[in-house]
């Protein structure tokens, strides 16, 4: 079973391989419209994901989960576009685009556990 501490190490990783392949993109008006939403999306999960670990509350952290989410799954898209575009080969870009995906399945399953915990909490208190 994966830790909060394992789960914000893979985002971290994956902010630096991210970093990687927006330094590798070539300096077309492609390449660099890219870059400069990338670096944004794919930075921005691990610190948004350490936010919701210091959650206030359960709905803060649902809250900052789904921001983390929605950032990487526009990074992912990012990522797509980077391969069907040619930018990049499509071979350098499957394990970062892969890991994009999982860490977007593994925060959707954990947004999906954390709302229906906190609808369960409400219920309760009724």
């Amino acid at each position: 079973m994966m830790k909060p501490n394992d789960l914000s190490e893979r985002l971290l990783e994956l902010a630096v391989r991210v970093g990687k392949v927006v330094d590798a993109l070539p300096e077309t008006r492609l390449g660099k419209h890219i870059a400069g939403q990338l670096v944004r999306s794919g930075t921005s999960p691990a610190p948004n994901y350490e936010e919701a670990c210091a959650a206030e509350s359960r709905r803060d952290f649902i809250h900052k989960v789904r921001i983390a989410l929605k950032e990487l799954r526009e990074t992912r898209c990012w990522l797509n576009l980077i391969v069907r575009s040619e930018l990049l080969p499509e071979s350098r870009m499957n394990g970062v685009a892969n890991e994009a995906d999982e860490l977007c399945r593994i925060l959707g399953q954990t947004l999906v556990t954390a709302t229906k915990n906190e609808q369960q909490v409400r219920k309760s208190i009724r």
